[in-house]
């Protein structure tokens, strides 16, 4: 995945409503954000609602007086909305939406371009990548929960532990593969920042 550096008049483009910026921003963080939800939340339904969600939130705030003003601050302000909408999920009662249908702001479909499918692929490179650097065990334990699907008892039996601790070796996994992602991303902007 290349990762994006944002810039003054990306942000007054987005905040103006151009239709090609708006697609390039909905399409670079929906990978980042589906990556960052897989993990929280079991339902495709309630991923597509959160990402949703941060957009219409994000898209809301350019637009406003006090929005964003500093375009370097673009993806962390992308990524605080959707831990907070992620919150506003877990708190609210099953079958509660979180949108309040505001109007006015016109996000591009996603689901079929090309760019999208483009940038799902670099992804999936980019996790691959990931997971061949860390240890053996952890390695193992995401690429049979997450990628393989397999069944938990079976995995248990494989790694001759219980339920409880398969849970810790799989929290564990999960935050080492977070810890690498994040350092793959701030090198990927060190390295942006200096050309």
């Amino acid at each position: 995945m290349q990762f994006q550096e944002f810039d003054d008049s990306y942000l007054e483009r987005l905040r103006a409503g151009d239709f090609r910026t708006q697609e390039h921003f909905v399409a670079y963080f929906s990978e980042l954000i589906q990556i960052k939800l897989r993990s929280r939340l079991q339902s495709p339904q309630d991923i597509e609602d959160v990402r949703q969600e941060t957009f219409v939130r994000v898209l809301t705030a350019l637009r406003n007086e006090g929005g964003i003003r500093q375009a370097d601050r673009l993806g962390p302000y992308v990524n605080s909305t959707c831990n907070n909408v992620l919150l506003e999920k877990y708190r609210s009662p099953k079958g509660t939406s979180l949108d309040d249908e505001e109007e006015g702001i016109d996000l591009p479909d996603t689901r079929m371009d090309v760019l999208g499918v483009l940038v799902a692929k670099q992804t999936q490179e980019k996790v691959r990548e990931i997971l061949d650097d860390m240890p053996e065990k952890d390695r193992r334990i995401l690429k049979e929960i997450f990628l393989e699907e397999r069944d938990k008892d079976d995995v248990c039996t494989d790694f001759g532990v219980d339920r409880n601790y398969l849970r810790v070796l799989l929290h564990r996994a999960k935050s080492s593969f977070r810890s690498q992602y994040i350092k793959s991303l701030e090198a990927r902007a060190g390295a942006g920042g200096r050309d």
